[in-house]
């Protein structure tokens, strides 16, 4: 649902965010329009570097950085190398694994990469973005000196009634002291932006809110009176899908923007399965489709929707793989699933084997038709996997590199799974 604060903004940015989805809530919805109407706007979104990809989940807020930037605003994006050492609570049950400096700063640079797809970082814009890892100022503070200057900004009563650490505790659930520091350490981020890089806008979504309000109020009380000290948050919908799921989940795992831990034909399919009910909400948010065009595409239903899928996976495709990708798994889907006999766009998993039963086929780590062997067994004698375009209801038939002919075998599996399997001695 899409959210519309009483007031009609002026800023084509924030127009932007209301008519695509972009837009939860915000620290001053008025002054932020204004500020966005007026010139550029420095604004920041920080990323954890716990991992080496984004995921499908990420993508609201790399899609509104990119809306901002298209609207002449820049971005600053953090790469948390020093809070990640922390550990962020938010949302969170547990304490987070702490990851060494060498970890962080490989994830970085994978992160990095990724969002060069979204966003320009060296083209010579004014508005260019730039990413910087906040561990080149948080490592550097002296712990007394921090607790004296920024500290004292902040009282426990105020902290414990941000949801996260409120949850922890109504839960019995331990919360460590390096924890209960991250959220100084994210307003001073925020500080420290504001001073060195005049940002007055950070967002993120919804569970940073508590965060994000308190580096608001310590920019706030650490400016000298007369000088400009105004800075303002909003925060972006944390999405989930028609049927409750979070967005960007499935049965195998994070739908990654990593091609090679999710290739783009996966990606591609990932958005063509879409709940029909998400259509119109999907493209709105994850293309830059015309309104008025994602209207008529999904004003129908039956094969106008099965278009406006297509259209929907081209584009989220083509946005975090490139067009070439994007084209690719467009032309392997059409193969795999129209039918036909030429399979030669479908990717193809090749094994250094030189037999396999059909059950441990579907079922291998780098397939995963199907969750279990058990389930395998099922599915494959009630007919859902097919050789070579011919039903195979033989969970044990043996598949050898003789089969292949020297080629492939087309596998079905299953509504989704479609793939060429090449079977091959280890030498």
């Amino acid at each position: 649902m899409l959210v519309t604060p009483a007031v009609q903004p002026k800023s084509p940015a924030l127009v932007t965010f209301l008519e695509r989805g972009y837009f939860e809530q915000a620290s001053d919805f008025a002054a932020i329009d204004a500020a966005l109407a007026a010139g550029m706007v420095t604004f920041y979104v920080g990323y954890d570097p716990t991992g080496s990809s984004l995921h499908a989940g990420h993508l609201v807020q790399v899609m509104a950085m990119r809306a901002l930037q298209r609207a002449g605003h820049r971005p600053i994006v953090i790469v948390g190398g020093g809070t990640a050492s922390v550990g962020d609570p938010s949302g969170k049950i547990e304490t987070r694994k702490l990851l060494s400096r060498a970890d962080i700063e490989a994830n970085a640079a994978a992160l990095k990469a990724q969002l060069g797809r979204f966003l320009h970082f060296d083209s010579g814009a004014p508005n260019d973005a730039v990413m910087l890892d906040n561990a080149d100022w948080l490592l550097e503070l002296r712990y007394i000196d921090f607790l004296r200057e920024i500290g004292r900004h902040f009282t426990i009563n105020r902290m414990i009634t941000v949801k996260t650490y409120r949850d922890r505790l109504e839960a019995e659930i331990p919360l460590s002291f390096l924890e209960f520091n991250y959220q100084l350490l994210q307003s001073y981020d925020f500080l420290h932006l504001f001073r060195r890089h005049g940002c007055t806008l950070q967002f993120g979504g919804s569970d940073q809110w508590g965060n994000m309000v308190a580096g608001i109020e310590l920019i706030r009380r650490m400016t000298p009176e007369g000088e400009p000290g105004t800075a303002h948050c909003l925060t972006l919908p944390l999405l989930t899908t028609a049927d409750g799921k979070k967005m960007g989940k499935t049965e195998r795992g994070a739908v990654w923007l990593d091609a090679e831990r999710l290739p783009p034909f996966d990606y591609y399919q990932y958005w063509i399965g879409c709940d029909d009910r998400d259509v119109a909400k999907l493209l709105r948010i994850f293309t830059e489709l015309p309104v008025a065009e994602i209207v008529a595409l999904t004003q129908a239903g039956g094969a106008a929707l099965n278009a406006a899928k297509a259209r929907l996976a081209y584009e989220a495709t083509r946005l975090a793989h490139g067009q070439e990708a994007a084209e690719t798994a467009q032309t392997a889907a059409r193969q795999a699933f129209g039918g036909g006999e030429d399979w030669s766009a479908v990717p193809e998993l090749r094994l250094e084997l030189t037999e396999i039963k059909l059950v441990d086929l579907v079922t291998h780590p780098e397939l995963e038709a199907f969750k279990s062997k058990r389930e395998a067994r099922q599915r494959i004698e009630q007919g859902a996997v097919k050789i070579d375009g011919e039903p195979c209801i033989d969970p044990n038939r043996l598949l050898t590199a003789a089969d292949t002919h020297g080629a492939h075998l087309r596998l079905q599996a299953g509504k989704k799974t479609r793939v060429r399997v090449a079977l091959q001695s280890a030498g």
